[in-house]
């Protein structure tokens, strides 16, 4: 059992047991923690794109960004649950968001459409390689399959995301 600070009073919730050792437990809600931030980080900024684009792309962009942050929000949804699955409290805060992040923010940087497409698709590809190194860290290391197999369908989602938004810069050459 653990002690959890609920409301002003001590509550006692049981240890999941599932296998996991305290180590192993810790550490993958570590990984997922800061996945957690960095997804919030990504969420903002297509938040703040989807506000502010402007252009002649307008449209398809403004979609495509609105398409993007409600995907995300599940995700981040997801991700909170699997970490409360595990047992420990999952971060909730923008202090500790940013705390943990590993995706900077730009403040008062508002590029350009291309701008805005190039930051998006570096900070997709930034967390899909975190996730391969993750995925593979909560198989071998962590001995966790589940987690595992939940971070390789969220890696799949951000390498199709950032496929799409590619796909606005990439150019066709003539050979």
């Amino acid at each position: 059992m653990s002690a959890e600070i609920e409301m002003g009073r001590i509550t006692t919730t049981p240890k999941p047991d599932i296998g996991l050792s305290d180590t192993s437990v810790q550490g993958v809600a570590a990984i997922l923690s800061r996945l957690l931030a960095d997804e919030h980080v990504l969420y903002t900024r297509l938040r703040n794109y989807h506000w502010n684009l402007v252009g002649m792309a307008f449209g398809p962009l403004h979609a495509l960004f609105q398409q993007q942050y409600e995907a995300l929000a599940d995700d981040i949804d997801d991700i909170a649950e699997r970490i409360r699955m595990l047992g420990p409290a999952a971060p909730g805060t923008m202090t500790e968001f940013l705390q943990l992040a590993t995706l900077a923010e730009h403040p008062g940087d508002l590029p350009d459409e291309r701008g805005m497409l190039r930051q998006l698709v570096a900070d997709h590809e930034a967390i899909i390689r975190h996730l391969r190194q993750d995925l593979r860290a909560c198989d071998e290391q962590y001995d966790d399959m589940g987690t595992s197999d939940f971070l390789t369908g969220l890696m799949e989602k951000h390498e199709k995301m950032a496929w799409l938004l590619r796909a606005h810069i990439e150019e066709r050459h003539q050979g």
